[in-house]
């Protein structure tokens, strides 16, 4: 009998839809089992029991929030009480609402098993506008498709098998216990799917949104195992990005931390010197052999940095290609989503060519990809380039290959573009600020065709064959440069926009998998060559270190130190990880989740990050430090409030 019962519950309207919704959750959990396996090598090491149980409830968590979401027309639908409703042609269509919606669940869930190798968390609403001007994404989509058909594989099985496995219910046989049952499942259905939305029954607390997820990890960047893709997308919509904190007052807040700089320099011996910048597309410092005991795939970058001001604590700000250009330029770091795509980009805002033009500087700034590729000539215009180099003019050089050239997906190659770049920094009056934005060393790892047999893959790293290559076109872009006049009263920058694919563990950590080069090169010895170790060091330095250097008497808005000229102790790094803040200085990295210190380290000897000393090292210090420099970034942000006005 009791077979019975539950036979003739699931062919009720509410027997179906708890079957339905159960199969839901199973898809999304076996996306988040693909997820983990795809990215095994950043997750697996760290692994434990209880922290699986722990992410098993957060996942379960956040899988009811997204369902409950995508699912909430098939539910209504379902248990509607009307009993005119419960034929074959409405079943059908409830079947559509069903499958429709969880198809599209598992399929962001799967493709962002793979984004995740390139961005380090899950995909926010701004991916839409990110990639709105690209348009390779069908090409890159088809590459990773045969490279992870095995996902391919998995979404056809899972959609078929919603659609195979979709229970309908019967029809009704007694109408009053129909109406009855049918208006009783709508009533408690609404609480509960608030609830579960919301992701607590608690009255007074907020509804869960992304941050949420670090409750249930020992490091932020496994949030992205416990969230899922719907859910980020859905609470990321129309949502206020910078939204500014109330940490204390504004006067302390000034006295802890001020972003306003004046410059008033004693040593004028530098001024007129040329500037010349280059961010090299995923140059990670794994890459780099000279901070890794000689095993790299950068013999140029190596001879290079042994005759350049290099660091051994050298930080990235964000994770994205669209993070790099505010940081280094303007030292804007990337707090909650890259500036590019939030209303803060329209903002009065400044950079390091607006800042030197008062002072006879010309510039130029250099990027193969399409004009409108990544935003990155608009930001190049808001900050004050004179000119902008991209695919369009590259094609117009008759010396050059033109669109022969394009690597396919994103850009032209960078041996012919640097050395175009070169040719277009010759034509310049000095003095100037050039930057170039590389692009070959970026997924989907390709090279050209006649140096395939050159540079192959190293260590089981794709990347590895473009970083050598990437390397051998930074050498003859310097070898081209140096027969130049202009090149010896020039300082050169090297940095990456990001990290990209790790083998060694400390770079896989939550800090590793920020830590880049920066390398200042001046061929007249001007900058004395050295490793140092007594500074920590990230992107948004550049400018204030560029602009100290040169000597102008120069006031901005910067978010970052002059590190030849500041005290090393005053030196200080700030990431954004999945919803918390990373905060470097001295010898320690706190985590911070908007409220309160999570995850104390001795960065500088526990390279893995594995022990957290939490409670047992006072970072009040530390922690009202960072909460003064998030408080003057919200508020300038929401207030236009980025550069000086007279």
């Amino acid at each position: 009998m009791k077979v019975n019962y539950i036979k003739a519950f699931i062919k009720t309207n509410i027997g179906a839809a708890v079957c339905n919704m159960l199969m839901a959750y199973v898809a999304f959990m076996l996306c988040r089992v693909a997820f983990f396996v795809v990215n095994y090598s950043t997750f697996a090491p760290y692994m434990s029991w209880k922290l699986a149980g722990q992410m098993l409830h957060g996942a379960l968590v956040f899988d009811t929030s997204a369902l409950l979401y995508i699912n909430s027309a098939y539910l209504v639908l379902t248990l509607l009480p009307l009993h005119w409703k419960e034929k074959g042609v409405f079943h059908c269509l409830t079947k559509w609402f069903y499958v429709i919606p969880n198809a599209v669940g598992v399929l962001a869930n799967l493709i962002d098993a793979v984004y995740f190798q390139y961005t380090g968390r899950r995909t926010t609403m701004t991916v839409f506008s990110e990639f709105g001007n690209e348009n390779n994404l069908v090409g890159i989509f088809g590459i990773e498709l045969l490279r992870h058909w095995y996902l391919a594989l998995l979404f056809i099985v899972m959609v078929v098998l919603m659609w195979k496995l979709f229970r309908k219910p019967g029809r009704p046989q007694n109408l009053v216990g129909y109406y009855v049952s049918q208006a009783v499942s709508l009533l408690v259905l609404a609480p509960l799917s608030i609830i579960g939305i919301r992701g607590s029954a608690t009255a007074g607390t907020r509804p869960i949104t992304i941050s949420n997820a670090n409750q249930y990890v020992n490091r932020a960047v496994e949030t992205s195992v416990v969230l899922n893709t719907p859910f980020s997308i859905i609470r990321t919509i129309g949502k206020e990005i910078f939204v500014t904190p109330n940490y204390m007052s504004d006067e302390d807040m000034v006295q802890i931390y001020n972003p306003v700089h004046r410059l008033e320099p004693a040593d004028t011996c530098n001024r007129g010197k040329n500037v010349v910048v280059l961010i090299v597309e995923s140059l990670g410092k794994e890459y780099i052999g000279c901070f890794n005991g000689g095993k790299g795939y950068t013999p140029f970058i190596d001879s290079l940095a042994s005759q350049s001001l290099t660091f051994t604590y050298s930080f990235a700000n964000g994770r994205k290609s669209m993070d790099a250009m505010p940081s280094i330029l303007s030292a804007i770091p990337m707090f909650v989503e890259p500036f590019f795509l939030t209303p803060a980009s329209l903002n009065d805002i400044k950079g390091l060519p607006s800042y030197l033009s008062p002072y006879g500087y010309n510039s130029a700034f250099f990027h193969g990809g399409h004009n409108i590729s990544m935003g990155f000539s608009a930001f190049a215009h808001a900050i004050g380039y004179d000119r902008y180099f991209g695919l369009d003019e590259y094609e117009q050089d008759d010396k050059y290959g033109g669109y022969d050239d394009f690597d396919g997906k994103w850009a032209i190659w960078d041996e012919p573009f640097l050395q175009f770049t070169a040719d277009r920094i010759a034509e310049m009056s000095t003095p100037f600020v050039a930057t170039v934005f590389t692009a070959t060393s970026h997924h989907p790892y390709k090279i050209p065709h006649e140096y395939e047999d050159t540079y192959v893959v190293e260590d089981g790293l794709e990347i590895s064959r473009c970083i050598r290559y990437t390397d051998m076109s930074l050498r003859r872009f310097f070898e081209s440069a140096s027969r130049e006049p202009w090149y010896e009263n020039t300082v050169f920058v090297i940095v990456a926009d990001h990290t990209n694919q790790h083998r060694l563990p400390q770079y896989a950590t939550d800090l590793g998998l920020f830590s880049v080069p920066i390398i200042f090169f001046t061929p007249d010895g001007s900058l004395r060559p050295q490793l140092r170790n007594d500074v920590i060091v990230q992107q948004t330095d550049i400018t204030p270190t560029l602009l100290g250097f040169l000597g102008y008497d120069v006031q901005y808005v910067g978010f970052g130190c002059d590190i030849i000229g500041c005290n090393p102790a005053e030196t200080w790094a700030v990431n954004w990880n999945n919803g918390i803040y990373q905060f470097m200085q001295g010898d320690y990295m706190i985590q911070f989740d908007g409220e309160k210190v999570i995850a104390v380290y001795n960065f500088k000897t526990d390279t893995l990050l594995s022990c957290n000393l939490l409670g047992s090292v006072d970072v009040s210090a530390m922690e009202m430090y960072l909460k003064a420099v998030i408080q003057q970034y919200m508020q300038r942000m929401n207030s236009n409030n980025l550069v000086i006005r007279n």
